[in-house]
Order: structure tokens, then sequence, then C-alpha cells
């Protein structure tokens, strides 16, 4: 009889813990050794370069530029040096416009030109220095669509990415 009403028992309290799961949360993140934290947004961004017109980046013309911002948290300077950074942008280059960040999609004849301040960003070549504080900080840099000096530009949708790495001094 103990035997029977200790099964039942625990068959009413386990069906009482079944729950039906709505969603899932993920989480993701890494660690690293430099000297400051990424906000989050800045991890993983995304810039709208706008809906830009043909006769705008024939001939080599170029669009407005658009804020490209890495948010840097918590810098701890301690052996530091210089108390400086530099970022360096990699991607797959473009054919179409020399220096230039390559796309894919429909349009052509274009590539997206990085600066920072007044400097064209090269791929692969770390920055200017750039001073940095302890606590918060923030990178800034530009991008604009630049058209090909002699190629057609061909209308449509188009995307690149590219990857920055960010070296303190």
């Amino acid at each position: 009889m103990k035997t029977a009403l200790l099964a039942v028992g625990l068959l009413m309290g386990s069906a009482s813990v079944v729950n039906a799961a709505d969603g899932t949360v993920t989480f993701i993140g890494s660690v690293h050794s430099g000297a400051c934290s990424i906000k989050p947004d800045s991890v993983d961004q995304t810039v709208n370069l706008g809906a830009i017109a043909k006769h705008q980046l024939q001939s080599g013309g170029k669009s407005e530029a658009r804020r490209v911002l890495i948010e840097l948290e918590g810098c701890d300077l301690t052996g530091l040096t210089d108390k400086t950074v530099t970022t360096t942008f990699t991607a797959a280059p473009s054919s179409a416009v020399p220096g230039a960040i390559g796309t894919v999609g429909g349009a052509g004849g274009v590539g997206i030109m990085m600066t920072h301040g007044s400097k064209l960003v090269e791929l692969g070549v770390p920055t200017t220095p750039q001073a940095i504080v302890a606590g918060d900080n923030t990178l800034e840099f530009g991008a604009y669509v630049q058209g090909a000096a002699t190629d057609p530009i061909v209308p449509g949708s188009f995307s690149a990415v590219t990857n920055f790495t960010l070296a303190y001094q």
C-alpha cells in the first residue's frame, strides 16, 4: 500500500511540473584580452547607405557618407603605453572600384569606401591611432558608395561585409 501511494504521489508531482516552451533566448558573446569591451550593438552592426540615384555614382561619383561607430566600454588603460587604439578593416575588395570593399547583389560598378577623419581607410592596414580614455569611448568612421570611374553603374540592391580588429597601444 505504501509503495502504491508513493508511486501515485510521484506521478502527480511530476505532472504538475510539465511546461510548454513558448520560445528561446540565445546568449552569445566572447571574451578577449583587449583593453576595452565592445558594446553589443557595435560587434555586429548594419549601416544603411540608402537608396542612391544611379547618376550620382556615374564617372566615379559617390553617395553621402554615413557614420560607422564602434562603441567601447569599460576601458582600462593599465599597461598601455600610448593609450591609443588602431582599427584594421578587412573585406573582399571591389573588382570595380580600387581600394573599396566589394559588394554582392544586383548592383554593379560600385564599391564601399570607408573613411577615418579626412583619410581613406585602406583595407588590411591599421588606421591612424585614436586616443582613448578610461571608461567609455566611441571610434567614428564614415562609409559611402563609390561608383566605378569607367564601368557602367548597374541599378540593383547590394550588400557588403567588413570585419574589424582593434589593436591597443
